[in-house]
């Protein structure tokens, strides 16, 4: 993954709350504002936004809170979305299509179904989640600016 130490870099950070669905989705889309402000291309806005809202969710969803920050570059667009945990267990079952351990409570309320991983992996131009039960999770996902 590349990494900018902030050098000519625009930094935003947004602690998300967990089960604060009332403020959910705001992160992403203050996220998704700034990117229209500099001009960016739609088609990297959407993806942004995107990856933004599903991390967003995860966090407020299956997490005890945490944070998204987010690097912008003049040639990239750098999200890293951290919780304080409980982990995931399994990975590779997490990354499934479908796959979910939202409680009922949130499918109730339209949430929870089992997409957010695959969603921002598959609008991300580099993808990497580093997890294990009982720790943080943290996934770092780059959309490059096709100048």
């Amino acid at each position: 993954m590349n990494k900018d130490n902030g050098i000519n870099g625009i930094k935003l950070q947004y602690e998300i709350i967990k089960d604060d669905f009332s403020r959910a989705g705001e992160a992403s889309s203050n996220i998704k504002k700034v990117l229209r402000q500099l001009g960016i291309e739609d088609s990297i806005i959407r993806r942004t936004a995107i990856v933004t809202y599903e991390a967003e969710m995860n966090i407020v969803i299956h997490s005890e809170g945490g944070r998204i920050k987010v690097l912008i570059n003049p040639d990239q667009v750098q999200i890293i979305a951290e919780d304080y945990g409980p982990g995931i267990e399994n990975i590779e079952l997490a990354m499934q299509e479908g796959y979910s351990t939202a409680p009922n409570r949130v499918r109730e309320l339209g949430f929870g179904a089992g997409m957010g991983l695959p969603n921002m992996k598959r609008c991300s131009d580099e993808f990497e989640i580093q997890s294990e039960k009982g720790a943080a999770t943290i996934v770092t996902m780059i959309i490059y600016i096709k100048g």
